[in-house]
């Protein structure tokens, strides 16, 4: 007879004691069931391969596939049911195949692992979901190249330390994530080509004795070449590691741009406005319009980082080969894949919908002494000043006007003469701020035709 009081130190859920504890800590079904497609895909190749190298008959493999298209269906269709205790999708579908087909489903796992399954699997969804990040990615390229060409010529301040700089093109600044998001996009290729390798065949840890064609799986399952050491096919991580890594610099990306929006649309810049669908308002006050949008995806960041580290931690003690701990390696990266994908479209929207508001831009590019650069470079280049004394000679009439009030260009030729006999009604030339833009005519530069040719030749690339 078993003593219930025994039980209270397993507290009130977990009142029917220890297996009901190590049935909750062990099951993975309750997350890993989103792998039901790749899983069943897998299963699939290895049965057709069996059946290639005479391992099991081709009426047993012809069955065993006609049984897990029937299961892909119920899943699809919403009618399987999930068993906590079968632990994982692994083992769900194949206790499913067998009430579907009998005594066939029990050669499915013939020459494999639940090693080798979980990780061909986790390989299969963290390349799909690449594949997503890709076009995630070159959606949100070409909404900024939209933006980019439409205001190459377009004058806004630029900034260092949120303070006025000197003057850009709105082209040039959209650009400038153009090129951020790029990387990304070459890193998420990169990251899948390196991954593109196939672990299935590799069993439990050593291989299997079965002749099986692991080229074959391969090429059935889109892979590159099969894994060539079965103790790293079962025990690596680094494809999810390497997906995280990207998703966390891009999150990064996203949320340095979303602080940009969220700036950039309030009442003291007025540089864009934000559309109705991406914006919210105020519960009690009427004329609040809340860049909602680029504040959650500011948040997000903080849940994929967080993810990178998870997983960075389960792996890092880990002897060689497979451990449990491994099991822990899907959540975070399910939960960093769902809201990157969220926050790349939201993004995307954003910035297909959202309005430079090039009157304000262009009145905040003339502020704050934007063109005291162009001051010095012309006094290096009409007058031959070495450019410290240029440096010295513009703090100087940059001083002069904060005293009067004014900008560098509402000075007249004599008080700028006053600090400096050389200078000359040509100055003026230099002191606007579209002419200080069509002056950066150095590749990558703000000018507008820098602008252009960099918009072509992105639209090229992606073309």
């Amino acid at each position: 007879m078993t003593d219930n009081s025994s039980n209270k130190m397993w507290g009130g859920r977990f009142a029917a004691g220890p297996d009901a504890i190590m049935e909750a800590i062990n099951a993975s079904i309750g997350f890993d069931k989103r792998m039901a497609a790749q899983d069943i895909a897998g299963s699939r190749a290895h049965a057709a391969m069996l059946a290639a190298t005479g391992i099991i008959t081709d009426n047993d493999a012809a069955a065993i596939r006609e049984g897990l298209l029937t299961i892909l269906s119920e899943i699809e269709g919403g009618t399987f049911e999930y068993s906590t205790s079968l632990e994982d999708i692994h083992m769900n579908v194949e206790a499913r195949l067998k009430e579907v087909i009998g005594e066939p489903a029990g050669r499915l796992h013939t020459g494999r692992s639940r090693n080798d399954q979980v990780a061909t699997d986790f390989k299969l969804w963290v390349r799909d979901q690449l594949d997503a990040f890709e076009g995630g990615l070159i959606a949100l390229i070409q909404a900024l190249l939209g933006q980019a060409e439409a205001g190459a010529d377009w004058v806004m301040p630029g900034f260092t330390h949120l303070q006025t700089a000197q003057p850009v093109t709105w082209g040039h600044h959209m650009m400038a994530y153009v090129e951020m998001f790029g990387r990304d996009l070459s890193r998420v290729r990169d990251a899948r080509a390196r991954m593109n390798e196939s672990p299935l065949g590799a069993a439990a840890l050593a291989g299997t004795s079965f002749p099986i064609d692991r080229d074959m799986t391969a090429q059935a399952l889109g892979f590159d070449r099969p894994a060539a050491n079965s103790l790293d096919a079962v025990s690596d991580r680094d494809f999810a590691l390497e997906f995280l890594s990207t998703a966390s610099i891009c999150a990064m990306h996203l949320s340095r741009f979303a602080e940009e929006l969220v700036i950039w649309s309030s009442a003291q810049f007025r540089f864009v406005t934000l559309s109705d669908r991406f914006s919210t308002g105020s519960s009690i006050m009427p004329q609040k319009k809340n860049p909602d949008a680029a504040e959650l995806i500011r948040a997000k960041v903080g849940r994929i980082f967080g993810a990178n580290t998870a997983l960075m931690m389960v792996m890092k003690g880990l002897p060689l080969a497979y451990s449990k701990d491994m099991q822990e390696d899907k959540e975070q990266v399910f939960d960093a894949a769902d809201n990157l994908m969220l926050a790349l479209a939201a993004m995307e929207g954003m910035v297909r919908d959202m309005t430079g508001n090039r009157t304000e831009l262009a009145a905040a590019a003339g502020s704050g002494f934007s063109t005291a650069t162009d001051l010095a470079d012309w006094l290096v280049r009409v007058l031959g000043l070495p450019f410290r004394d240029a440096h010295h000679v513009t703090g100087a009439l940059v001083g002069m006007a904060e005293q009067q009030g004014c900008d560098l260009p509402d000075l007249t030729l004599a008080q700028m003469q006053s600090v400096h006999d050389g200078i000359s009604e040509s100055v003026f030339d230099v002191l606007t701020v579209e002419n200080s833009v069509n002056s950066r005519m150095s590749y990558g530069g703000t000018a507008p035709a820098q602008v252009r040719a960099q918009v072509a030749r992105w639209q090229e690339l992606l073309a």
